[in-house]
Formats: C-alpha cells, structure tokens, sequence
C-alpha cells in the first residue's frame, strides 16, 4: 500500500546531512500490512524481515552510494517493520549510524515508541506509519520530544 507524500517536501529545523533523511521520490514509504493486531503480537517484525544483499546493495547504488565505511549505514524501513512497514525498495534507504543529531540509533526509539503507542491504542495505526513516512524527524518532535544533539 502507498503512503501519501506530504504537499511539499518536508523542512525540518535540524541541520539535514547526506543519508539523514530518505529522498521522497526514492523511497516514499510502502506499507505490508495494516493490521493492528498482527504487528502488535510479540515478534512479529522477526518473521517479515527479509531484505537480501541484493536488495541493500539496489539501495545504496540507488542513492549513488558507491562505497562506504563498514557499518556506517544501514538500509533501514522508511516505515519501520514494527508498524507493518514491508520491504520493498519503496520503504527503503541508507541510514547513516554516525551523523548527528539525524542517525539511526535516534530513529529506532521513534519506532519503538510509535510500535507501543499503537498497541495501547494511543494512536491509530496509519496515522503513525503516516507520519514516519512524511517525515520521522517532525514525528520524533511529536511524540519524543526534541532530539538529542549528541
């Protein structure tokens, strides 16, 4: 399923390094399921995480990476598996590990803390993969509070 874009790209208030944020047009977010009940049995993005080097490598030559430090990136779901994101090349991009304050450490306790608000019932399920697909960063604000700086 796809995710609407934002009417514009979305301009955040954090300096944006290469790999911070994913470009719109590469990746605008897929989704495998919308299903509540599903993502928010225990272990359940275990059993839809299938990404193939092949798929990874797409990816990072997608976003003209052609070499990079090991472990400096990883391809990450632009809507995480944990809120029923799928693995197409669509919902994928190269996150940096090491940028600042944007990284993927940061973005995996947004994911988390989106997967939990769901499964309590605090927030509709497509209004939160609706919302990491537009632009985690004005999410995290949303729901985290403001970024770390380190």
């Amino acid at each position: 399923m796809r995710l609407p874009r934002p009417s514009s790209a979305a301009i955040t208030a954090y300096p944006v390094q290469v790999g911070d944020l994913p470009n719109a047009k590469l990746t605008p977010g897929d989704v495998l399921t919308t299903n509540v009940a599903r993502i928010c049995t225990s272990g359940y993005s275990k059993t839809v995480r299938d990404v193939p080097e092949s798929l990874k490598n797409a990816v990072y030559r997608e976003y003209g990476i052609q070499r990079h430090a090991p472990y400096s990136y990883e391809v990450d779901h632009l809507v995480s598996l944990e809120l029923g994101g799928s693995n197409s090349i669509r919902n994928l991009w190269p996150e940096s590990y090491t940028s600042e304050p944007l990284n993927a450490h940061v973005k995996y306790r947004l994911e988390n803390k989106l997967h939990e608000l769901v499964c309590n019932g605090d927030l509709d399920l497509a209004t939160a993969q609706h919302a990491e697909a537009a632009d985690w960063v004005q999410a995290y604000d949303r729901h985290m509070g403001t970024l770390p700086t380190k």
